[in-house]
């Protein structure tokens, strides 16, 4: 009888393991900022976001810009950096970071961003990411400007009262409609999310 018991209990613990997960949110037990009693809107989160400091990539005359709040060490931001690759012919985003995750996700924002080239730090680390490697090598020296830059998006993302990352934030190009979406996509999700 223990056995019938259990089995039900391992199923289902296996089929969660099993779910693929779409975010990376930290803890709720240690999450220290406190939230505002209104989430902002999607036009103010659109306002919120143009405020913060990133890399841009991807067609520089496009319509409208998505913005994207990341931290370097979540596999689902680095599946999301994959899937937008096919749309930047048609897409301009601002990929910003910030320290959510883990000790070295700022630090590592903060070298994507200080790099010559941030869109191939990124591209490295984010294969590092999905190769399951620690992301991209910190230099001992990080300009403090630039170290001050992902504190600054990292209290924007927690002014937008977010939890997870990837976060966009994206004014949708056919019917103008400003919003936010926690989560991976693929190219294809994308590109209706935004209107393309």
């Amino acid at each position: 009888m223990n056995t019938l018991r259990r089995r039900p209990l391992v199923l289902t613990l296996a089929a969660l393991a099993l779910a693929p997960l779409a975010a990376c949110s930290k803890k709720e037990d240690e999450a220290a900022a406190p939230r505002a009693a209104r989430k902002p809107s999607g036009i103010e989160a659109y306002a919120i976001a143009q405020r913060g400091h990133g890399f841009t990539v991807g067609a520089v005359m496009a319509a409208n810009t998505v913005y994207v709040f990341f931290d370097t060490t979540c596999p689902h931001c680095a599946e999301l950096w994959t899937a937008s690759q096919p749309l930047l012919n048609r897409l301009k985003m601002v990929w910003m970071p910030i320290g959510l995750l883990r000790p070295q996700s700022g630090p590592q924002g903060a070298t994507i961003l200080a790099a010559a080239d941030p869109a191939k730090a990124m591209t490295e680390n984010e294969t590092s990411v999905m190769a399951r490697g620690g992301g991209i090598s910190v230099p001992a020296n990080l300009p403090d400007d630039i170290v001050q830059k992902v504190k600054d998006n990292t209290a924007l993302f927690q002014q937008l009262q977010a939890e997870s990352v990837p976060l966009i934030v994206y004014r949708h190009a056919v019917s103008g409609e400003h919003g936010l979406y926690a989560g991976a996509l693929d190219s294809a999700g994308l590109a209706t999310l935004v209107g393309l």
